[in-house]
C-alpha cells in the first residue's frame, strides 16, 4: 500500500501545504534556514585546514542539520534507484510528451529519457559540457546568490527576504532560458 502510494505523484493540495509547513517547523526546532548549498561549505570546513578563515568555525554545530538533510537526500536517491522499477513510467502531460518528442526524444518509457541519460551521451562533448560547465555554474551561482533554489524559494520567500525574491526570479528566468534556448540547442 505505502509502496504504491510513493510511486504516484503527490497531489498539489498535499505537497503544497507540506512544503509550506517546513518553514514553521524549522523555526520551531530552532533552524532558520532550509537548503542544500550550505552543506557544501560545511563539508569543506570539515576537511580544510583551519588557516582559511572562511572555513574556521564549528562546522558540526553550525551545519549538523544541513549535513543530515544532505545525507537523507543521498539515501533517498539510493533507495529510489534500488526500489523504483526500471519500467516505471512518469505521468507526463500530453503537451510535455509532444514537446519532448519534437526535440527528438522518443523513448519516454523510463524514469528519465534514455536518449539523454546514457553513459555514451554523458561521455560526449555536450554531455561533458552539461556536467562540468553546468555543475560549475550551479555551484558558483548558489554561493554567489547566497543559497540554492530550495533555500531561497522556501525559507527566504516565507520570511519575506527581498534578496530571495530577486534570486527566485533569476532562477525562473534562467530555467526558461535553459529550457527553451540552451537545451534544444544542445540536444540537436
Amino acid at each position: 500500500m505505502i509502496y504504491e502510494l510513493l510511486l504516484k505523484p503527490m497531489p498539489w493540495y498535499i505537497a503544497g501545504p507540506l512544503i509550506g509547513l517546513t518553514v514553521p517547523l524549522l523555526l520551531i526546532v530552532g533552524n532558520k534556514t532550509f537548503g542544500i548549498s550550505s552543506s557544501f561549505q560545511h563539508i569543506c570546513a570539515s576537511v580544510m585546514p583551519k588557516k582559511f578563515p572562511y572555513f574556521n568555525y564549528n562546522w558540526w554545530e553550525d551545519g549538523k542539520w544541513h549535513l543530515q538533510l544532505s545525507l537523507g537526500i543521498v539515501l533517498g536517491g539510493v533507495l529510489a534507484a534500488l526500489f523504483i522499477p526500471e519500467n516505471y513510467v512518469i505521468d507526463l502531460s500530453a503537451d510535455t510528451v509532444a514537446t519532448l518528442q519534437g526535440m527528438g526524444l522518443t523513448n519516454l518509457s523510463g524514469f528519465v529519457p534514455v536518449e539523454i541519460f546514457t553513459w555514451s551521451n554523458l561521455a560526449s562533448i555536450p554531455g561533458v559540457l552539461i556536467l562540468v560547465v553546468g555543475g560549475f555554474l550551479i555551484g558558483f551561482g548558489t554561493r554567489y546568490a547566497g543559497g540554492c533554489t530550495s533555500g531561497h524559494a522556501i525559507t527566504g520567500m516565507a520570511t519575506l527576504q527581498k534578496a530571495s525574491l530577486i534570486a527566485v526570479i533569476g532562477f525562473f528566468v534562467g530555467g526558461i532560458i535553459s529550457t527553451y534556448l540552451l537545451l534544444p540547442t544542445i540536444l540537436n
